[in-house]
């Protein structure tokens, strides 16, 4: 090796920042075990290369029992330059890629948490490509949003999730439907989060459909929510458009759990909020109107804010308490009273199925309206058993009531009298 592969090495060592040392190390290793496999190669050799010149050199050595080197010599093969040359070439090629694996790996390794923008190669049902330039990112199907296309060529941001060292390089897989690419997104925006002014407490996300983020200040004169928005909604809108519509609501925190899950249902607009901290609920109140709105879509209103606040979240509209606390707040079945074939007063479900009688449902069965023509004579009071003997029947004019507490029908003393 001359002065001219020298000159190659440092220029190496400029561009990729690999230090001539290293890679003088690796060409020694590599061409002691070339020198190795040679006839008549001596047990124990080191390999010498001058800084200065490039020149090599094979020295063998003699050792004693314990080790000690005893003599030396040059026992440069005639050709080892030629070797040296074919070796050198080999081995700095494989360095310069290891380095540069090494370098990636060390660039994105930590960065855990970081969020990162790729122009979007290739793909597939299992996943897609992004390119960061140096390196690629994997976006598995698992961490992709379900409504969101990805365009070959598109710019997109993804939030690093794991960094992986393999045998080809930093592996790094991405994610879109992680909480922490919202809060990312929010630092990029708005100042105050970065200088700590602003803080965000709790972020609950369902990916493409909504998020919910709770924000705090520590400076009385800023707005958490003010700051978060933007004049005109200009920095939340510049989420919501890299996040493909997605929509963000943006509640202040409060440590008190009431008001924390009032502010967490908006947008409605809850008239009062019950902690039971024995069972980790919050039991909230909300106007008839509002019923839906606080629950939500599918219950996504109620869900998100469960999540957001760490409570269990029961809402409940005025009417329903109202009638909970009356003690109305049994649950009705569906049906009503009717008269079978045979004459018998049964309960018939709304949903269908087979009619209960008075007995089944728990109540003695009513009695039978009494003609007419049986009252004024003919023996027909006398056959038929007195009121009086039969207190557990029904008596005419009264309300018998629906099994599961549903509304009562009232025996009408004068049906059938035309019979």
């Amino acid at each position: 090796m001359n002065s001219d592969m020298m000159e190659a090495l440092e220029n190496i060592e400029r561009e990729k920042g690999i230090s001539i040392e290293i890679m003088l190390e690796a060409l020694a290793n590599a061409l002691l075990t070339a020198y190795k496999r040679m006839p008549d190669a001596a047990e124990e050799a080191l390999v010498e290369i001058d800084m200065e010149t490039g020149a090599i050199k094979v020295i063998a050595q003699e050792l004693d029992e314990d080790g000690n080197v005893t003599r030396e010599w040059d026992d440069t093969p005639d050709d080892f330059g030629r070797i040296a040359a074919q070796t050198a070439k080999q081995v700095i090629f494989q360095r310069i890629r290891e380095a540069e694996r090494e370098m990636k790996y060390e660039e994105y390794a930590g960065r855990e948490g970081d969020i990162v923008t790729g122009i979007i190669q290739q793909t597939d049902a299992r996943y897609t490509l992004l390119d960061l330039g140096k390196v690629e990112a994997l976006l598995p199907q698992a961490e992709q949003v379900q409504n969101e296309h990805y365009d070959h060529g598109s710019r997109l941001k993804a939030y690093i999730v794991e960094v992986r060292k393999t045998a080809k390089g930093p592996q790094i897989v991405v994610s879109r439907t992680h909480p922490g690419l919202v809060k990312r997104l929010f630092e990029l925006e708005v100042p105050e989060i970065v200088d700590g002014v602003v803080e965000l407490k709790a972020i609950a996300r369902e990916p493409g459909h909504r998020t919910k983020l709770a924000v705090a200040s520590n400076d009385n004169n800023v707005d958490p929510v003010g700051a978060c928005v933007g004049a005109r909604g200009s920095r939340v809108r510049m989420v919501v458009n890299e996040l493909r519509g997605e929509k963000v609501d943006i509640v202040p925190y409060s440590d008190d759990p009431s008001e924390f899950v009032m502010k967490a249902l908006a947008p409605a607009r809850v008239r009062e909020v019950r902690i039971h901290p024995d069972t980790g609920t919050a039991e909230v109140i909300v106007p008839d109107f509002q019923l839906s709105l606080a629950i939500g879509k599918e219950g996504q209103n109620a869900r998100l804010a469960a999540r957001l606040t760490g409570w269990r979240v029961d809402i409940k509209s005025e009417t329903q308490l109202a009638e909970e606390e009356s003690g109305g707040g049994v649950e009705y079945a569906e049906g009503e009273w009717v008269t079978n074939d045979s004459g018998e007063l049964v309960w018939q479900p709304a949903e269908g199925g087979e009619a209960i009688s008075a007995a089944e449902a728990g109540y003695a069965a009513p009695v039978p309206p009494v003609a007419e023509g049986d009252a004024a004579g003919d023996g027909g009071a006398a056959d038929a058993p007195a009121a009086a003997e039969a207190p557990a029947a029904v008596q005419a004019d009264e309300e018998v009531p629906a099994p599961g507490g549903a509304e009562p029908v009232t025996v009408d003393s004068t049906e059938g009298a035309d019979g």
